[in-house]
């Protein structure tokens, strides 16, 4: 995700930072240094930082359960709204999904027992409103968090937790495609309900919320259709084969001429023997416009791990070497390992109107 920052690696997942969680710090220490003095302002921040890191386990609850059936989470990232974990891709298998989805409030439930068990943390409702102020009990305001991260979390709104646990219920009644797009549009619905609620209630945290509902849960029934298609489909019936190639010593001025003879957004690196060795991408060349970057060579802004298939090679792991990789394409070998095409993210989107056709 852009503007986020890795702030380390756990069990082969990296945690990453979006720079407007700092500003949400900044916002809330502010906020309560105005109201409540320094002091305040420091709990404030603890608080928040406490928060966020139950928002992490949580996270990592999802990565660890869908570790036991064979799927990487290459990394999670925070935002203001919350964490959002990037799955290489989500088990079509119901019970599996399931159990993904409810491993990340479970976690929640297991802090909230520990807090109010051990430290005898009260969670009271009516201490909402003034779950915001520095000088409540710390540990009481951060068990009611947990319990309501529960709560909020198994609201069906797709691809929320318990949206994702509607989707695979209803797959067990019928078609995938179908249940994910009954689950979407039961989250846009959900979505337009939190953004009322936020607009007239002067949330601004539940309005993006609800606007990341809404996207996510199109984007989300967009890729299952494409799963869908994907199983009766193989590399060779959505590969580029027409594309013109650089050399890992050719110059960014050479590059840049390329981009501009052609409409092509990604370039494939052959090295002198026909070896793919990496790919360079329109949108790198633009970002070293000045004059003295052009005589700087390819292979030193190109992307060296490119992904690779086969001709025959499905398209479901297609998709998958696309969603786990950080390469926008993913070469098309053939029998001999010569390069003899490549699929990215934008013909695939091209190839999937033509198939439903």
């Amino acid at each position: 995700m852009r503007w986020s920052y890795s702030i380390g690696k756990i069990r082969g997942t990296e945690l990453r930072v979006h720079v407007t969680f700092f500003l949400l710090l900044i916002w809330i220490a502010a906020g309560a240094w105005a109201t409540q003095g320094p002091q305040a302002a420091t709990t404030s921040v603890l608080f928040i930082l406490a928060v966020f890191a139950c928002v992490v386990l949580h996270e990592f609850g999802h990565a660890t359960m869908a570790a036991r059936f064979g799927v990487k989470t290459p990394d999670i990232t925070l935002l203001p709204i919350g964490g959002l974990a990037r799955l290489e891709r989500i088990p079509e298998n119901p019970r599996q999904e399931i159990l993904i989805a409810l491993a990340g409030p479970a976690v929640n439930v297991v802090i909230w027992l520990l807090l109010t068990g051990l430290l005898g943390a009260a969670t009271r409702l009516g201490d909402l409103q003034s779950l915001e102020n520095a000088s409540q009990d710390f540990w009481g305001r951060l068990a009611l968090v947990n319990f309501l991260l529960v709560a909020f979390n198994m609201i069906p709104a797709f691809p929320m937790d318990g949206g994702r646990v509607f989707r695979a219920v209803l797959s067990i009644f019928m078609d995938r495609i179908k249940a994910t797009e009954l689950a979407a549009r039961t989250g846009q619905i959900i979505a337009f309900l939190f953004a009322f609620w936020g607009l007239t209630g002067g949330n601004p945290i539940l309005v993006l919320i609800a606007v990341f509902i809404f996207f996510a849960a199109g984007a989300e029934s967009s890729d299952a259709v494409m799963r869908g298609l994907a199983h009766r489909a193989k590399a060779r019936d959505a590969a580029i084969t027409t594309f013109q190639t650089l050399a890992p010593d050719a110059t960014l001025e050479m590059a840049a001429q390329a981009i501009l003879h052609s409409s092509q957004s990604e370039f494939p690196v052959l090295a002198a023997d026909g070896r793919l060795v990496g790919v360079l991408t329109r949108a790198r060349v633009l970002s070293h416009p000045e004059a003295e970057h052009r005589a700087e060579l390819v292979s030193t802004v190109m992307i060296e791990d490119v992904p690779t298939v086969t001709l025959e090679t499905g398209m479901d792991a297609v998709l998958n070497a696309l969603a786990a990789g950080s390469a926008p394409i993913v070469a098309v070998l053939d029998r001999a390992g010569r390069l003899v095409g490549f699929i990215n993210r934008e013909n695939i989107g091209e190839w999937i109107i033509l198939t439903r056709r």
